[in-house]
């Protein structure tokens, strides 16, 4: 067995042993003894302040350490003021924290009193120096705080209702003031002028005496209609269609390059310009994307001489051109080249895009007739049937050469005349002639050639069945069995003579043409 291990006896003041210093009555000494100290007392028990108390009084030590600043002198003299704590139980409500509070008065000073004191103190300030722009600026404030303060004083309200009643006070007085003025003008009245009676609202009539300029007698101003819409911009309508009327004459191709063409001629033209139509049908593309790829191409003719195997080349790169200029959403360069029959490739559309832009000096700005065609629609009350009509008689003037004196405009307004003609929608009136700028007379010779087109048998057979779809309202079969019926009234002669023999066929090729 492993040796134990002596246990220490360790010494420790215990609360048993007699002998210990310590005064302290303890439960086990009070229990040998048989003494009752600890007992419950016979009267309630006291707080714990009072016992402090009485145990002072009762021990009667001096505790020389602490001196003067010992609990017991403050206790002693503690009794000489207070009457000693009643015994018996405080609850806990009564003195939570042992600190009692003191309640004071809530009635405050009078404020006459207290607005006194802040006016002795503005008096009682430091005179400031002179010259100096900040404290004059403060003297004033205190002038203006005293006799705010003053009236406030007086009158029980707050300042700020005050000082607006002043301003209303003010504004009310400038009013009547004003208006005594007035009534003092009004008593020696003046002579009116003289105004002129106005048309109905309704009618649009545009007077000599109203404020808008540039609407003769008698037409009804249309774009009154539209100020309030930031899209149609129509305080400078006008303007801009004079300045396309102006610039349209600038991009009007030589109607004569042919002669300098020696590979080339005229129904080969009608027959790239009718290959066109198709490509353009099956991309989805714009109105006027069409018409610029045209124009693109009959001003390029117009510059440069063309081989007959370039020609294809040059009409695909216009639409290419066309597309990008006026689509949202331009094709790729390859669809192009797939189109034409992978007969060209990327490369050389690209390289012919900028051999055309530099020929034209990158001048894109052409007139486009939809933009006239939408102007003179609006005169129409735009009419759905017209317009679709008119855009099917406007692209005669892409196929057929003999259009190409004429200005875009000048084609648009023989369109929709020519197509109030067919549907029998009235006169050519003066609103119309306005805002298409074109008289009856003047529209005639267009229209001449117009029915001299569709009397004939069809030539350019894409651009036909295009037009004959019900999506287009079967404009092209409509248009031409009118013309047919009423082509005697326009003078028109060998009508039976088909146009390939005059500018649409190639001799002895088939309906492809040379891009077969």
């Amino acid at each position: 067995m492993p040796p134990t291990r002596t246990l220490r006896t360790r010494q420790m003041a215990s609360e048993n042993d007699e002998n210990s210093g310590s005064s302290r009555m303890t439960r086990a000494k009070a229990a040998s003894l048989g003494t009752d100290e600890l007992s419950v007392p016979a009267k309630a028990l006291q707080t714990k302040r009072s016992a402090l108390s009485s145990q002072t009084q009762g021990a009667q030590r001096k505790r020389a350490a602490l001196g003067d600043v010992s609990n017991v002198t403050k206790a002693e003299g503690a009794e000489n003021k207070k009457p000693a704590a009643r015994a018996g139980l405080v609850s806990k409500a009564a003195h939570p924290t042992g600190i009692q509070k003191t309640t004071r008065a809530t009635t405050r000073p009078a404020l006459a009193t207290k607005e006194s004191k802040k006016n002795a103190e503005v008096r009682r300030a430091p005179a400031p120096k002179a010259g100096a722009i900040g404290v004059q600026k403060r003297k004033v404030a205190a002038t203006v705080a005293s006799t705010s303060d003053l009236s406030r004083a007086a009158s029980q309200e707050p300042s700020l209702k005050k000082a607006h009643t002043a301003e209303a006070e003010k504004r009310i007085r400038a009013e009547e003031e004003k208006a005594e003025v007035l009534s003092a003008k009004d008593a020696s009245p003046e002579p009116e002028p003289e105004v002129e009676a106005r048309p109905a609202p309704d009618a649009y009539l545009h007077p000599s005496a109203a404020p808008r300029n540039g609407y003769p007698e008698g037409v009804r101003d249309l774009d009154t209609e539209d100020l309030e819409d930031p899209l149609m911009v129509a305080e400078y309508a006008n303007d801009i269609f004079e300045y396309l009327q102006d610039l349209e004459v600038k991009t009007i191709p030589n109607p004569n390059y042919m002669d300098h063409q020696d590979e080339l001629e005229w129904n080969m033209r009608g027959i790239l310009v009718d290959w066109l139509v198709e490509v353009h049908t099956r991309f989805h593309l714009l109105p006027e994307t069409l018409f610029l790829a045209v124009n693109i191409t009959d001003r390029f003719l117009s510059e440069k001489v063309v081989q007959l195997d370039r020609l294809q080349l040059v009409g695909i790169t216009a639409l290419f051109i066309a597309s990008k200029y006026e689509e949202v959403l331009s094709p790729h360069v390859s669809n192009f080249s797939h189109v034409a029959d992978d007969g060209f490739s990327d490369k050389q559309i690209l390289a012919a895009e900028r051999f055309i832009l530099t020929t034209l000096n990158y001048d894109l700005s052409y007139p486009n007739p939809m933009n006239f065609l939408r102007r003179i629609s609006k005169a129409d009350n735009y009419d759905v049937q017209s317009r679709t009509i008119g855009k099917y008689l406007m692209e005669i003037s892409l196929l057929d050469h003999r259009f190409m004196v004429y200005r875009p405009s000048h084609v648009a307004a023989g369109a929709m005349y020519l197509t109030r003609l067919m549907l029998d929608r009235g006169e050519w009136d003066d609103t119309l002639a306005f805002y298409s700028g074109y008289t009856e007379d003047e529209i005639e010779p267009v229209v001449q050639l117009m029915v001299d087109y569709l009397s004939r048998p069809v030539c350019h057979d894409a651009f036909f069945k295009k037009y004959s779809n019900k999506k287009f309202m079967k404009a092209s079969m409509l248009a031409r069995n009118w013309a047919k019926l009423n082509k005697a009234h326009f003078d028109i002669v060998d009508s039976n003579l088909s146009l390939d023999q005059i500018s649409c066929r190639v001799e002895g090729s088939d309906d492809a043409g040379p891009y077969a």
